[in-house]
This record gives structure tokens, sequence and C-alpha cells, in this order.
């Protein structure tokens, strides 16, 4: 734990975690933006929001990319940090179990976990279609980057206004 608390004191942690889930969601966040609508399509292929009314679902097609570049402005920026790395964190956290049941339920119940990794969908991440174990990996990664620059104690590569 000493190890953690020295490393994260140098500010490097932190300022590779900004960089990296900064651009991720730039990158994506700016895909969506163009065309929300694979976004929507993506959104109702989950299954877990409401349909009716329809205007509910898209307008987090249209706001959630919006929010995403938002945050990766922040991150990038250092300003608002913690408000940003709490939004990504909170995405993140809800998304990559959304895409692991998408996965399941391509794969059907009576087919071996590992089948998983052979499953390709659209996740609506703005990345067209992509594996889906790798895909969870890059999310879990990205959970944990976030989780840093939020909890993160350094003030060195804080940059900012306070965030």
């Amino acid at each position: 734990m000493e190890l953690v608390r020295k490393l994260d004191a140098t500010g490097v942690p932190l300022l590779l975690a900004r960089i990296i889930v900064g651009f991720t969601f730039l990158y994506y966040g700016a895909e969506k933006i163009g065309d929300p609508i694979p976004f929507l399509k993506s959104l109702k292929g989950y299954d877990v929001l409401p349909l009716h009314p329809s205007w509910v679902i898209n307008s987090l097609a249209v706001v959630l990319p919006w929010v995403e570049v938002m945050c990766a402005a922040a991150l990038l920026s250092g300003i608002q940090l913690r408000s940003a790395a709490l939004l990504t964190t909170v995405m993140l956290a809800v998304f990559t179990p959304l895409i692991l049941n998408l996965g399941l339920s391509l794969v059907g119940t009576e087919v071996a976990f590992e089948s998983l990794c052979d499953v390709v969908a659209d996740c609506g991440c703005g990345s067209g279609k992509v594996r889906i174990c790798p895909k969870l990996a890059s999310n879990c990664g990205l959970l944990a980057l976030s989780l840093w620059a939020l909890l993160s104690r350094a003030t060195r590569f804080r940059g900012g206004l306070g965030g």
C-alpha cells in the first residue's frame, strides 16, 4: 500500500489516467455525435431503457455523447477533474455490465462461458462491431484508470482550476 501512495504522490499515474481516459472518451463521444442513430439502436438493444415515451431514449442518445466529450475535455485540461472522473466512472460502471449482459444474451445460457470471447457485437461505444471479451477488458482498464483519477490525492499534474 505504501508503494501505491508513493507512486500516486508522483502524479504520473494521474496524468496517464487523465490522458488515456480523456482521449478514449473524446474519440468515442465524437464518433457518436457525428451519427447518433447507431448509438440509439445500440441503446435500444440493451433492453433496459423505456422505449416509451420515445423522447427519453432519443434524448439520451443525443446528450450522452456530448457528456462524454465534455468529460474528456475536463480530464485532458484538468478543469473539474474529479467531476469528470466521477461521471466517466459512473458511465463505465453502468455500460460494462450491460456489454457483458449483451454478450451473454447473444451466446445463450447453454453455451460455455469461453464462447463469450467469440461473440462480436456492436456495443454502441462508437467503434462498430467488437469482440466482447477484449471490450470488457478495455472497459475494466478504463474503469480502473477513471477510479484512479477520481481517488488520486496527487497535486502534481492535477491541472485546471481546482477540479
